[in-house]
């Protein structure tokens, strides 16, 4: 099974101006074609011995050498200047990361309800269940197909993904993130793919991702949140 997106994801990672300082791509033991396809573009490739996305993404940072990570999944296409965007927003010592409008678009449609969504649970989401932090800290709620990025040092200041997360450890992540300053949404649109919507259809999907939003605000163990999200390739 051919990994679809990631030769266009790589494609336009490698066209990057500025270039950035490394792209790293972590497999997960993957049985498609990522490795192949990955082996055809200009970055480091590694494998993570454990399956899950946390872990694999701790496991990038880990290999990672510059002052900024940045994490972008396979399926996503991100700014032209993203290398500087992220310089020019980190400069500000009050914000400890950040993320982008995420544009969910497939082959035939934009779906545009759903991408509204998702743009409106990055505020509505802390608003509801940490006004505090949403109030007086600066919190946003980022999840992964809006390209977190944040400084390597606070990253694994405050411990970087908790592995133990099977879902939501994005979320998680800007939870503890947000002790080092505020987490900013940048009016700048990534595009990311449609198939888990396509899979499930619009209305399904979205009351699913409202329904985990709910759950996991109300304290909800993530082990019990990753039975309404299986993996869809």
């Amino acid at each position: 099974m051919r990994n679809a997106g990631l030769g266009l994801t790589l494609w336009s990672l490698n066209l990057l101006k500025p270039s950035p300082m490394e792209i790293i791509v972590v497999d997960g033991g993957s049985e498609d074609d990522t490795i192949n396809i990955a082996e055809n573009y200009d970055i480091t490739l590694i494998t993570s011995p454990t399956k899950g996305r946390a872990f694999q993404m701790n496991d990038g940072a880990k290999l990672a050498k510059g002052d900024y990570l940045c994490f972008v999944h396979a399926d996503t296409l991100v700014p032209h200047d993203l290398v500087t965007i992220i310089e020019k927003t980190l400069h500000n010592e009050d914000i400890a990361g950040g993320g982008f409008i995420s544009l969910m678009k497939g082959s035939k449609n934009t779906r545009w309800g759903t991408s509204l969504h998702n743009y409106l649970k990055t505020y509505y989401a802390p608003f509801l269940f940490r006004p505090y932090l949403f109030f007086f800290k600066g919190l946003r709620l980022l999840f992964g197909d809006q390209v977190i990025f944040c400084r390597r040092s606070d990253f694994w200041q405050c411990g970087g993904f908790d592995a133990n997360l099977p879902i939501m450890e994005d979320a998680d992540l800007c939870l503890r993130l947000v002790a080092y300053g505020r987490i900013c949404l940048l009016n700048r649109v990534v595009e990311s793919s449609d198939r888990r919507v396509a899979k499930l259809g619009s209305l399904k999907a979205n009351i699913i991702y409202l329904w985990i939003g709910i759950l996991w605000g109300l304290g909800v163990s993530a082990d019990y949140l990753k039975q309404f999200y299986a993996e869809i390739r």
